[in-house]
């Protein structure tokens, strides 16, 4: 018998595949999707992710962990997932990606996590099941990679309106600029509108590029990205009683300050940096389900 686990974010869709005996028979990445499957090009996107896992043969269960998921369960989400894998529904576990976040960091409880890649968002199961922020690009998920990225072409225009050009934030404006492939609004506007979150988080890594070079702006946007992930540990503790944070997400690897501030903004507070393989922990968590 082997069992699908897979972890869907904005940017990438982790997977691993586990056979009876726990033993790992392969595992992979596609591109990332949502679970905010609403319209022609969020279905596709979800398509996309998990059709090529077909390839893989057949399996006898699937646990996903899928960003934008509801906590609730959503019939259609798991009929559009059940059809690109090719599996009977009731093969099928989807879970919000925090939840398996949480269980890979977590496995015997006794914390919380705070999250930050191309969202961001506060989760425990601890005592409770409470979600902090997490509530997408368009309202928040403040201190994520596409939060970083809005912010400074938010900020670069601003100061391009009011005097022509990037006055103070040149190095900023040239790493943007070759990630976009053009300094002008149109660049900026295919940028954003015309591409999904993922694409618009990994944008993040420019700016931190400029922070390392010094650029004030992109400085202070690293600094206000770790301040806002202490926001999400402090609510955390302060709500769901106190218990070690874990962090973890690729924006805490894009500059030192980042994670500065978050410590500096979390005193009394229990800080770790796990590294969970959220993608093996769901084909674990299959295993379990369906075996």
């Amino acid at each position: 018998m082997r069992w699908l686990g897979v972890d869907m974010g904005g940017t990438a869709t982790r997977w691993a595949l586990v056979e009876t005996g726990g033993k790992v028979v392969s595992r992979g990445e596609t591109p990332g999707a949502s679970g905010l499957a609403f319209d022609a090009a969020g279905r596709a996107a979800l398509h996309a992710a998990l059709a090529p896992l077909r390839a893989q043969g057949p399996v006898d269960g699937a646990y996903l962990g899928v960003t934008g998921a509801g906590f609730a369960d959503d019939p259609d989400l798991r009929r559009l997932i059940a059809r690109a894998l090719g599996l009977p529904e009731e093969k099928i576990r989807v879970v919000n990606d925090m939840v398996l976040a949480w269980r890979a960091c977590w496995p015997k409880g006794g914390g919380h996590l705070v999250a930050s890649g191309t969202g961001s968002v506060g989760f425990t199961m601890q005592g409770e099941t409470l979600l902090i922020g997490g509530r997408g690009t368009l309202i928040d998920d403040a201190g994520s990679g596409a939060w970083i990225a809005l912010r400074a072409l938010d900020a670069l225009w601003r100061r391009i309106d009011e005097s022509g050009k990037p006055e103070g934030a040149e190095t900023l404006a040239r790493t943007l600029a070759a990630a976009m492939g053009g300094s002008d609004w149109e660049a900026t506007r295919r940028a954003v509108y015309g591409a999904d979150r993922g694409a618009i988080g990994r944008l993040a890594q420019p700016v931190a590029q400029a922070a390392m070079a010094g650029d004030p702006l992109a400085l202070e946007l690293m600094r206000r990205a770790g301040e806002e992930l202490a926001r999400l540990a402090r609510i955390l503790v302060a709500r769901a009683g106190a218990a070690p944070v874990a962090v973890i997400g690729g924006v805490l690897s894009l500059h030192p300050d980042i994670r500065a501030a978050l410590e500096a903004g979390t005193p009394g507070i229990t800080l770790c940096y796990p590294q969970p393989d959220a993608a093996l922990t769901a084909a674990r968590l299959a295993q379990e389900a369906f075996a």
